[in-house]
């Protein structure tokens, strides 16, 4: 609570109401001008001679690459009606092609915002991570680089053999569905599953056969391809680095209130404009999202300034902001490295 005695998240709504509705207009758009950036950048990085020029491409297509996969999580925040035809485009254009479809955070991100939920063992987007040994939270960090390899295996050996091989679709479903943290989290929504998640889940089996096709037949040079998985490893190790200052990870699986789930999560706002590069679509308001899960990522700047000026100086709103990213890790893993490693 407030020093008021209101809630933050009924001040946050109150001061934010009118910045609720989505604009279908700045989603496709960004969508878009991020795709073509992303195949452009990755066929001027395959093809030219000159070594600056292609890793400025290739610098260019990561993070538009970043940018467009992120709006994976607008996706399970907004209704269909208010952006038509973006959710099928984006899997067109970005899920399909990156082999990660929208069924992967569908029915699951939105569990993190359970409030009962967040930071349980429950919870498919948290691990009491600052409990790590530091190299474990490195491992953590760089794993990530294998997730082009992970999503490969999955469109195009697990999804096709899962249709042959019943309990093969049921582990399928449950536990290579999702985009998670913790890896005990299990999908239970096996019964609402919908014939358009099956329609992506093929379409990324047939995808990654014909690019497979393509190259051992020649028609795709294998220097486009290999620059393709390195472009893809480099964005989801970026999105790795900005998973781990998202939030604290300081809770070890009692449920939280609202204030503390909250203050475990992080803001990297202006003056830092970097932040709009590595944590692109809103991500870099994190607490704030978890305050207004609705509002839509291009109003969160406006909501942030909104709330900044207005809220009184004792309002815990304050409270979760970091400066940058290396700030944020060189907190983190200090924290790390200060606690004893678990026996």
């Amino acid at each position: 609570m407030t020093s008021q005695g209101v809630s933050l998240t009924k001040q946050a709504y109150a001061l934010t109401d009118d910045l609720m509705t989505p604009n279908a207009a700045v989603y496709w758009v960004d969508m878009i001008v991020s795709v073509a950036l992303m195949w452009g950048g990755l066929y001027v990085a395959a093809t030219t001679g000159v070594l600056a020029i292609g890793l400025v491409a290739g610098l260019v297509s990561v993070l538009a690459l970043y940018r467009a996969l992120s709006f994976i999580h607008e996706l399970t925040h907004i209704r269909d009606d208010e952006a038509p035809g973006f959710r099928v485009g984006w899997n067109i254009l970005v899920g399909v092609p990156l082999m990660t479809p929208s069924l992967m955070y569908e029915g699951v991100h939105n569990i993190h915002h359970i409030k009962d939920r967040f930071g349980t063992a429950l919870d498919p987007e948290y691990m009491p991570l600052s409990r790590f040994t530091p190299l474990g939270l490195a491992g953590f960090l760089f794993v990530a680089l294998l997730a082009p390899l992970g999503v490969i295996l999955r469109s195009a050996i697990l999804v096709p053999l899962s249709f042959a091989v019943p309990p093969l679709r049921r582990y399928l479903k449950t536990k290579l569905s999702a985009l998670i943290i913790n890896p005990d989290f299990v999908r239970d929504d096996l019964n609402r599953w919908r014939a358009a998640w099956v329609v992506q889940d093929v379409a990324c089996w047939l995808w990654s056969w014909a690019v497979i096709a393509a190259t051992v037949a020649g028609w795709l040079p294998l220097r486009a391809v290999l620059t393709g998985l390195l472009i893809f490893s480099l964005a989801t190790f970026l999105n790795q680095a900005r998973t781990l200052v998202a939030h604290h990870w300081d809770n070890e699986g009692g449920k939280m209130t609202l204030d503390e789930q909250f203050l475990d999560s992080v803001n990297v706002p202006p003056p830092n404009l970097a932040s709009e590069l590595w944590a692109p679509v809103g991500l870099r308001y994190h607490a704030l999202h978890h305050l207004l899960p609705r509002l839509p990522y291009h109003n969160l700047g406006k909501a942030h300034a909104r709330l900044t000026a207005a809220l009184a100086t004792d309002s815990i709103y304050h409270q979760a902001s970091e400066k940058g990213l290396f700030e944020a890790l060189g907190d983190l893993f200090r924290r790390v490295g200060q606690k004893q490693p678990a026996t």
